[in-house]
């Protein structure tokens, strides 16, 4: 067994990593260890020129010409085509556009109504709260949240759809989506995934999966950069009955006819609501570009080695310090994060954050830290460990400064 405790058997994985030359593709600051790739992608160097390129080429030389001649207008489909094979599927099930919870409300909308009259949705008490809120916004329609180990005996002749988040972002605990999507089918539910903490940290495979409806963000793991936009998917089975509830001249059959009378597209085309965003869009495409000839089952390897350290090392270091472990231990049950508890986790990730190991806390008292295996080495982990222990022996985030709560955590 790898002794996690010595830092010069972590190098000598680190130099023969067969994803250690995708660091490369980042731009990381020098003496910083980043494990917060799971709420915001680290910068790929390539995104710096490609934006360049379309503001000042596209944009400042060709300006409303690039529409066509720069196919600004397919931006949707071409990055939605790009990400498809991450999540296991085919170019023409993916859009890449708007937020993750307006495609929410696209999707649990469409899906209620073609569900009719079934009306509940069965989600998940510990969801991520925008999906809850999006579900609790929809008219009419009865949300039961239960604990997700409840969720497939749950599932009945009453539900509508399932709506679930593959991995869960409080604890990274991972559902086991075909299992969830085969119950449902048997009771004639829908099932709709939120793939925001797992697309593009694990290997996913919708097609495989049976799932029906999915969504999920392009600024985490696909590293398209803050508030880039976010994706949808609609099964090809699923398409002919599809129609958004937001109707939008992008939806439109011939959005450039001008009609005056909402005329949907035929297919998963009328998920597109309003003007895409450009320079959003050009961004994630140049973040789904760092996956090129990368193998999703060695980056969830490497994804599960990294993990497997942290947890060793927590146990042999942190020990006297009041640390739980809040993320699932078997690694086929976790995401890519490992999740700590302390009763003073705030302050404590604040301190840590100090001294450049960026990590993030959420209530009320979860420590996450990020497993992005494209970037994040094997030293980084024993380094980020040891910055966390120095932070609880010499009581650091006792100081005034780490306890002052700052509006984004």
């Amino acid at each position: 067994m790898l002794d996690c405790l010595d830092r010069d058997a972590l190098l000598r994985l680190d130099a023969q990593d067969p994803l250690g030359m995708m660091r490369e593709r980042f731009d990381l600051p020098d003496g910083l260890i980043y494990l917060d790739g799971n709420s915001l992608g680290a910068l790929p160097r390539a995104t710096i020129g490609r934006l360049a390129s379309v503001v000042q080429g596209q944009w400042g030389h060709g300006l409303i010409r690039s529409w066509n001649d720069a196919n600004w207008i397919d931006l949707p489909q071409t990055v939605g085509a790009k990400i498809a094979p991450l999540i296991g599927a085919q170019p023409s099930e993916v859009l890449a556009c708007d937020s993750t919870s307006i495609n929410l409300h696209k999707l649990a909308a469409a899906a209620i109504a073609q569900q009719s009259p079934r009306r509940v949705i069965l989600t998940d008490a510990d969801n991520f709260p925008t999906d809850l809120y999006v579900f609790q916004s929809l008219p009419g329609v009865e949300v039961r949240a239960l604990p997700a180990a409840r969720i497939p005996q749950a599932i009945d002749d009453q539900t509508a759809l399932v709506a679930l988040t593959q991995v869960n972002y409080k604890t990274g605990a991972l559902l086991d989506m075909a299992a969830i999507n085969a119950v449902a089918h048997r009771h004639g539910a829908l099932t709709l995934w939120d793939l925001s903490h797992s697309a593009g940290a694990l290997a996913v495979d919708l097609t495989a999966d049976q799932a029906d409806l999915a969504v999920g963000c392009g600024y985490k793991y696909l590293n398209g950069g803050p508030g880039a936009p976010a994706y949808l998917y609609v099964a090809q089975r699923h398409q002919v009955w599809f129609r958004s509830p937001l109707a939008g001249w992008m939806g439109h059959a011939a959005p450039f006819a001008f009609d005056p009378t909402y005329r949907p597209d035929l297919g998963i085309q009328n998920a597109l609501c309003g003007t895409p965003s450009i320079l959003g869009l050009c961004a994630l495409d140049a973040g789904i570009d760092t996956f090129d000839n990368v193998d999703m089952n060695a980056l969830r390897v490497k994804s599960q080695a990294l993990a497997q350290i942290f947890l060793q090392l927590v146990e042999a270091k942190l020990a006297p310090f009041g640390f739980g472990i809040a993320c699932p231990l078997n690694a086929q049950l976790r995401g890519s994060q490992i999740s700590l508890r302390h009763v003073e986790g705030y302050a404590i990730m604040q301190a840590l954050i100090g001294r450049g190991v960026i990590g993030d806390f959420r209530t009320p008292d979860i420590l996450r830290f990020g497993l992005t295996p494209l970037y994040l080495r094997y030293v980084d982990i024993i380094d980020a460990v040891e910055n966390l222990f120095e932070v609880m022996d010499k009581k650091l985030y006792r100081a005034p400064q780490y306890q002052l709560r700052r509006a984004v955590t």
